[in-house]
């Protein structure tokens, strides 16, 4: 069965970003094919062999970046050259990096924060830009949806933290660029929603793995692929009814 679309995945690690693009790139769920973007070159080779097996024989590949925007825009166009993807139009980008910086107040330094900030946050910025380019130029441009019949271009979703609504000692830097993002999908939301673009803000409280286990089973963690298939609900939404911003926990967490 040949993918009816694409997803690009930024933040492809083994403990989430796997188990949500083996439901993405599954023939038999979301039928998409999926670029699986990590830091680490071997790692995400790796990571991307295996999906591929388990998603029952899905079309992802590996493309290595950082969130420097050199770097993500360099990827973006090794995505748009890659033979498998060409006539599949960008269904659904998700940024899902993890980033924690924990130190005392005091021993923060102006030049740490602000490489924290462009590490997350900048990299949200030019991920978002390049995404919805992209689903511009697939989609014939800012069309506005009276004029496309409620026609969806794509979705993006940005994976946060509880850090995104309050912080603790310690997590200055952190809470900020988490805080930051969260802004930064309420104004792209705001700005490009009228033409298409559906923006979504997760709030992962908990952790997440790519297991079934007692953990999963008992509310304990989240399962990674039940992530996925929400994500793949998300990008589904007609423009009837969007989901902006949605709380995720396992059904132990505390709130």
């Amino acid at each position: 069965m040949s993918p009816r679309g694409l997803a690009i995945i930024i933040g492809a690690g083994p403990t989430s970003g796997a188990g949500i693009a083996r439901v993405l790139a599954d023939p038999q769920r979301g039928n998409l094919a999926v670029a699986l973007l990590a830091r680490n070159k071997d790692r995400l080779e790796s990571l991307a062999s295996d999906v591929r097996q388990s998603s029952q024989g899905g079309v992802l590949h590996p493309f290595a970046t950082d969130t420097r925007p050199a770097n993500l825009r360099h990827a973006f166009r090794q995505i748009a050259a890659r033979p498998d993807f060409q006539g599949l139009q960008l269904c659904l980008a998700v940024y899902h990096v993890k980033h924690a910086d924990k130190k005392p107040f005091l021993e923060e330094t102006p030049e740490a924060f602000n490489e924290s900030m462009a590490t997350y946050t900048t990299g949200a910025v030019v991920f978002a830009q390049e995404a919805i380019r992209l689903m511009y130029a697939q989609n014939g441009g800012q069309t506005n949806l009276k004029d496309t019949n409620g026609a969806v271009k794509g979705t993006v979703i940005f994976t946060g933290m509880l850090g995104a609504l309050r912080c603790n000692p310690s997590f200055a830097s952190y809470g900020a660029s988490r805080a930051a993002v969260r802004m930064l999908a309420q104004a792209v939301a705001k700005e490009h929603s009228k033409f298409g673009i559906h923006v979504v803000h997760t709030i992962a409280n908990g952790p997440i793995t790519d297991e079934d286990n007692e953990m999963t089973s008992t509310g304990i963690s989240m399962r990674a692929e039940d992530v996925g298939d929400l994500y793949l609900y998300l990008s589904k939404q007609p423009s009837s009814l969007w989901t902006h911003e949605l709380d995720m926990r396992p059904a132990q967490e505390s709130f």
